[in-house]
């Protein structure tokens, strides 16, 4: 059976509050079915220096962008710079809801057309394959 080479995904989250959520989907690249590989480029630096221009290398070596929104991802700066970023690099990217009891923020930079999905792993699938 022929294999689809999977989708090389950079995952932005908010370091300070939302590592857990990095860490299950990371746990989801490794199922047997997964579309998607995680290119697990976190970095946790001051943002002082080139750290945007290491991410834009970053983010141009993926094929998507996922999003992890979590309660505090409205304030988290990181994640605002890697969403414009990845606009700017013409990269698709979408939001995933990481708490299921709610409460979750998109990021500052966020376009009022980017939809929040909730994040279940056939969302996830449909995502990746381009369904938003």
């Amino acid at each position: 059976m022929l294999r689809v080479m999977a989708i090389r995904l950079f995952v932005s989250f908010d370091f300070d509050h939302d590592e857990d959520l990095r860490n299950l989907l990371i746990g989801q690249a490794k199922n047997p079915d997964s579309p998607f590989a995680v290119a697990d480029w976190s970095v946790r630096e001051p943002e002082t220096g080139n750290w945007q221009e290491k991410i834009r290398g970053r983010i141009r070596q993926v094929g998507q962008v996922a999003v992890i929104c979590g309660q505090n991802t409205d304030s988290a700066t990181g994640v605002a710079a890697e969403v414009r970023i990845a606009r700017e690099e013409e990269k698709p990217y979408f939001l995933l809801a990481g708490r299921t009891a709610g409460g979750n923020k998109r990021p500052s930079t966020a376009l009022s057309t980017d939809k929040m999905y909730r994040w279940t792993w056939e969302n996830l699938k449909t995502l990746i394959e381009g369904g938003r």
